[in-house]
């Protein structure tokens, strides 16, 4: 076993976004510009299916002929030094932006994943969970877009054995962290036309810790009347999900709830699989499947579904401006599914990883044209 993570989170809180800019780069300036015409992303495998899948993902980007050069970083629970950890930090540093698998905690005495979010200070979580015809489900009109406050709360890892037998866990809630990401969820509101953002919490019971995080959304609700504002306790509002999802259009809420929450949405709209999630920051932007979900138990089998980390791909490349190619990665998925009746096991078919892949590429090459896209070093327009 390697040398467990020995590094702590940085406590130095950037300034809150303005209107003009809620995610890492300003709408009137280029990304930041890669050499010879191209973007450099950082890869990190993970562990469970992590690698195999990031095979595919190259493959592709490869194909729709995306000016993308990748740096890869294979750090997971099994190569966890603290030199291969700085590496990683460093890398996504250097580059700005990471597509991530999923790290195991077994071997590390810290969770990777959070160490990573909180070094890179990603406080904000985006999973948008959509109901698409080419996967059956209960409920057939869910669009949520479930926002995670990424950097504190109970994932803050302060744990200590104050006597033998006893250990306290300290749940951290700043108003500096909290009005941050009030103010990233109602601009991701306002800018994608969405009509209510519902908070979420437990401060019937944790009167100070969640009582501040919805004062201060209430604070920021207060700037834009034109957005409905309401709050929901997170046992009440795991069962309105299950029930009736319709009435969710933005939610916002603390790191424990958003693990909970956006696993049951995933699950609501096709499984772990199906979703893809994005971490960003003032700086940097890491991409990942929507459930953080590592995959170990299928690892090697050939049966994942990729199609998660493929959106996730694809996030990436509109984050980048990379609109069209983007669009036919995703497309490609959906057709694969939709037109192809090609599936994976977890979403009712017997396809293998290899065959699901292999059809998707052939469907971005039959919609890409011969000549490629513009390789023009375009603008970051959205955060999707």
């Amino acid at each position: 076993m390697q040398p467990a993570i020995k590094i702590s989170a940085r406590c130095v809180f950037s300034s809150i976004l303005s209107s003009r800019r809620f995610v890492a780069v300003e709408a009137d300036k280029p990304w930041r510009t890669a050499y010879g015409g191209k973007y450099t992303v950082t890869l990190i495998h993970g562990d469970g299916v992590g690698p195999e899948l990031m095979k595919h993902v190259k493959a592709a980007i490869r194909c729709v002929r995306a000016p993308i050069d990748f740096e890869d970083i294979p750090l997971s629970s099994h190569v966890a030094s603290d030199a291969m950890f700085e590496r990683a930090v460093t890398a996504v540093k250097r580059n700005g932006i990471a597509l991530k698998g999923n790290i195991a905690s077994q071997n590390t005495s810290q969770s990777l994943n959070v160490l990573l979010r909180t070094r890179l200070d990603l406080y904000a979580n985006v999973i948008r969970c959509k109901t698409n015809p080419v996967i059956r489900t209960r409920h057939s009109d869910i669009d949520i877009l479930v926002i995670r406050e990424n950097t504190e709360g109970e994932y803050s890892s302060l744990e200590h054995e104050s006597v033998p037998g006893v250990v306290e866990s300290l749940k951290i809630i700043t108003r500096a962290k909290s009005v941050k990401i009030a103010r990233f969820a109602f601009e991701i509101a306002k800018n994608e036309e969405r009509k209510k953002v519902t908070a979420v919490h437990k401060a019937n019971i944790m009167k100070l810790s969640d009582g501040l995080f919805i004062d201060c959304c209430r604070e920021i609700s207060k700037e834009y009347p034109n957005i409905k504002f309401d709050t929901m306790i997170v046992d009440n509002t795991c069962m309105q999900l299950v029930n009736r999802p319709s009435q969710f259009d933005v939610m916002v809420m603390p790191n424990l709830y958003g693990n909970i929450i956006s696993n049951i949405c995933a699950g609501l709209v096709g499984g772990s699989g199906f979703v893809a999630g994005s971490n960003y920051g003032d700086h940097y932007a890491i991409f990942e499947q929507g459930t953080r979900n590592t995959g170990i138990g299928i690892a090697g089998k050939n049966i994942a579904n990729p199609s998660g980390i493929l959106f996730a791909a694809a996030n990436m490349l509109k984050y980048l401006g990379l609109d069209q190619h983007c669009s036919v990665i995703k497309n490609a998925v959906l057709n694969t599914i939709q037109e192809r009746k090609l599936k994976t096991l977890d979403i009712g078919g017997t396809a293998t990883t290899t065959e699901f892949i292999q059809c998707v590429l052939e469907e971005i090459i039959h919609m890409t044209p011969q000549i490629g896209f513009d390789y023009k070093m375009q603008q970051s327009k959205s955060y999707f």
